[in-house]
C-alpha cells in the first residue's frame, strides 16, 4: 500500500498553474491526514487545490474513518466512492512514493519514473463546515504483484481522467490498466519516521 509519497520538485510550468500556493514548500514525506496538492478540472481548465489526504463525504459521521485509498477494482460500485468517481476525479502530483517490503524487518524503497512528475489517479470530496468548504482526497490504488501501488496515468490518460465527458467504459479501462514500470532504490530507514520531512528521507541504504 502506498502510505507515503513526496512532492519536492516541480517545473515553472507546474508552478504557473491556477491555484498553485504562493508558499508551497517541498514535501518529502506526505502521509494520510496531511494537506496535499491535487489537480482537478476547473471552469477555465485544470487547477490546483489543497486537500486533506483522507476522503470526507458530507454524510460521514466518524471523521476518524476517512479512507486515504480507493481500490481501483471496486471503487466504481462502492457507496463511498461511486459519486466521486462519476463527478469528482483528480490527480495527485508526485516525484515518487515509498514502498516497504520484507517480512521480519521491512525495507523502504523509493519508487519513481523517468518523468520529473508522476500523476496518481485520485477522487475528491467537499465537506462544508459553517462558511467554509473543506476539500479531501483519496488516492486510487491497483494491484501490483503482492503489493498495491498508486494508479499512475500518462498525459493522455490524465486528460481522460479529468474530463467530465469521458465515457464510463473508458474510465473503467483506465482503472484496469497494467501497472507502470518503475525505478526503485533501497533506502535507509530514516524515512520510517513519519515526522521526518526532509531530503534525508531519500538517504540510500
Amino acid at each position: 500500500m502506498c502510505g507515503r509519497y513526496a512532492l519536492f520538485r516541480w517545473s515553472p510550468a507546474f508552478a504557473a498553474l491556477s491555484g498553485f500556493p504562493a508558499g508551497q514548500q517541498p514535501r518529502w514525506n506526505l502521509a494520510p491526514g496531511d494537506p496535499v496538492l491535487m489537480l482537478r478540472a476547473g471552469a477555465q481548465g485544470p487547477e490546483l487545490a489543497q486537500a486533506r489526504w483522507g476522503l470526507t463525504p458530507i454524510w460521514l459521521q466518524d471523521l476518524s474513518k476517512t479512507p486515504a485509498h480507493a481500490r481501483a477494482e471496486t471503487l466504481a460500485e462502492q457507496p463511498m466512492f461511486r459519486e466521486p468517481f462519476r463527478l469528482r476525479r483528480a490527480l495527485l502530483p508526485a516525484n515518487g512514493f515509498y514502498e516497504w517490503r520484507g517480512s521480519a524487518r521491512k525495507r523502504p524503497y523509493w519508487m519513481s519514473s523517468g518523468e520529473s512528475l508522476m500523476y496518481f489517479a485520485a477522487l475528491w470530496e467537499v465537506y462544508p463546515v459553517a462558511e467554509h468548504n473543506y476539500l479531501s482526497v483519496a488516492l486510487v490504488t491497483q494491484a501490483a504483484a503482492s503489493l498495491r501501488r498508486p494508479l499512475i496515468l500518462d498525459a493522455d490518460e490524465q486528460a481522460l481522467w479529468l474530463d467530465a465527458n469521458t465515457p464510463r467504459e473508458t474510465l473503467l479501462a483506465l482503472l484496469g490498466k497494467p501497472p507502470v514500470a518503475l525505478r526503485e532504490r533501497a533506502l535507509a530507514t530514516l524515512v520510517n519516521d513519519p515526522q521526518l520531512d526532509a531530503p534525508e528521507c531519500l538517504t540510500p541504504a
